[in-house]
């Protein structure tokens, strides 16, 4: 059997006609050097208005520099070898916060005071209690907030990672958070 496809489907005339229209305005990211000479090309035509359509297409206007893409973020997740040392019981859970019954403005003071004073108190791991929810698609404001919280430019200094911790620790309805040591702060 070929690898070529049986069908193959062509461009109706209004769809060329788009698709003129669209790549007219398209310029490269970067130019490639040429490979040959350039011959004499015929000058590109402008673009035919649409004829099915019964309207001419609006201008389309260049595009300025792509926005940069988002700087990342300082919070590395909780990497495997460390999760299987605290399951295993070879690295200690230092501090334990359970948020359930807490709104969220009382949860986020509650997890903000609880982080600062276990960073204060030297604890490596933490163990965040967010819940797993009532419904099982969405999962409880807290599960999905907590994270968000753990990134908060107020928590960088505390915050080292954070990810879903074991079975026997709350599985999905907790959160392992490494704390950074206060004493990586003076150099800073």
């Amino acid at each position: 059997m070929s690898d070529t496809p049986r069908y193959i489907r062509r461009l109706t005339h209004a769809e060329a006609e788009l698709w003129e229209i669209v790549t007219a305005s398209v310029t490269p990211y970067r130019q490639r050097p040429p490979t040959a000479p350039a011959e004499a090309a015929p000058p590109a035509k402008p673009p035919a208005p649409l004829r099915e359509a019964g309207r001419t297409p609006a201008p389309v206007a260049p595009r300025d520099r792509p926005a940069p893409p988002p700087p990342p973020t300082p919070l590395t997740e909780i990497d495997h070898r460390t999760r299987v040392k605290i399951k295993r019981g070879r690295l200690d859970v230092d501090a334990k916060l359970d948020l359930h019954g807490l709104r969220q403005d009382e949860a986020q003071r509650a997890l903000s005071a609880f982080l600062r004073r276990a960073q204060a108190d030297g604890a490596k791991i933490a163990i965040v209690v967010t819940g797993k929810g009532l419904s099982r698609e969405e999962g409880g404001v807290l599960r999905r907030v907590v994270p968000m919280w753990l990134q908060a430019p107020h928590l960088r200094d505390v915050v080292v990672g954070f990810g879903e911790a074991a079975r026997h620790h709350g599985g999905e309805g907790a959160l392992y958070v490494r704390i950074r040591r206060s004493d990586r702060l003076r150099g800073r």
